[in-house]
């Protein structure tokens, strides 16, 4: 790390790995948005809102280069800003997903992909909201121990608005093609009986844990390139795709998922897919261990830029401008 830099840890707002701060990106590719949302209604785990100021601490520890992967910095090739953080109060929903909309949009409108630190797994409802103006025939890679897709039928607000219901709540939004879309790493236990079915019946695919490991992530990853080819992609990752003996500190633990070295490995290789936006989510410090889930979230989002990169869509926003 050169003198320079090492100032710059000091100097202004915390961003993600120090890139520069501001509110209105011109000439970016891509940029950090924090969403420090969660509904608060777990009876045991409420901490996710402090996701974004913990994953940018953490990315302190990282470089800017990854050689032998790349030899270049996805930081300065997509001109990578950090927008700091929605105002919103946790545990509010409607006004805090019309807030999380609001800011997505202003940064499509510019040109500018999104990659947003949450937050619980709720933010990625707003933000599909948010990218359907500009991408109308969007396809998901959701990579996570659950779903998301349960019931919630109920006539009170947070029935219908959980972390459980997010991409039900999608796929009758209209928001993406369900059918393209994908569940990946679904493992674990669940309060309703027919949670796989409801997901598909939906029309998602769904790629349980067990199928995951047996067929294997680098044969899964190119079935999904395969399968993706010309569609623009949303990538939604949870934390909680990790086993927790690497990432503790997250909302809804469950064990049997991916190491750290399966779970960053899979991200590589899907290099090539057409990512436009991409969110992060379920850090939550207060469950953390030394902070190592958060450091993780901050690899997996440099990851996630290096994938921007590669994608044909913001590929082509660098050669127009």
């Amino acid at each position: 790390m050169t003198e320079s830099n090492q100032k710059g840890l000091f100097a202004g707002p915390a961003t993600f790995m120090s890139v520069p701060f501001t509110t209105k990106p011109k000439t970016s590719l891509a940029a950090i948005l924090g969403v420090p949302f969660d509904a608060g209604t777990s009876a045991t785990r409420v901490g996710a809102r402090l996701g974004p100021a913990a994953i940018r601490e953490q990315s302190l520890l990282l470089d800017r280069y990854q050689p032998p992967q790349t030899r270049y910095s996805p930081l300065d090739r997509l001109n990578l800003v950090d927008c700091g953080d929605v105002e919103l109060i946790p545990s509010q929903i409607e006004a805090s997903f019309e807030k999380i909309e609001a800011a997505a949009r202003s940064l499509l409108e510019a040109g500018v992909s999104p990659l947003a630190f949450g937050g619980d797994g709720m933010i990625s409802l707003p933000l599909l909201r948010a990218a359907k103006a500009y991408y109308p025939d969007l396809a998901v890679i959701h990579i996570d121990a659950h779903t998301d897709t349960y019931h919630g039928d109920g006539n009170a607000l947070q029935s219908r608005y959980n972390t459980a219901t997010t991409f039900t709540r999608a796929a009758e939004e209209g928001l993406i093609d369900c059918e393209s879309s994908f569940h990946i790493g679904i493992r674990g236990t669940a309060s309703q009986t027919d949670v796989l079915e409801h997901a598909r019946d939906h029309g998602y695919q769904v790629i349980e844990a067990k199928e995951l490991f047996e067929q294997g992530l680098p044969r899964t990853a190119t079935d999904l390139k395969e399968k993706l080819v010309g569609k623009q992609v949303y990538l939604c990752f949870d934390m909680d795709f990790f086993d927790p003996s690497c990432a503790p500190g997250v909302c809804s633990p469950t064990w049997g998922g991916a190491t750290a070295r399966e779970g960053l490995g899979f991200l590589q290789d899907l290099t090539g897919i057409d990512f436009v936006a991409a969110d992060i989510n379920t850090v939550s410090p207060p469950h953390d261990v030394g902070g190592m889930t958060a450091l993780l979230a901050a690899t997996v989002a440099f990851e996630t830029l290096t994938l921007f990169c590669h994608a044909p869509t913001i590929h082509r926003r660098s050669t127009e401008e």
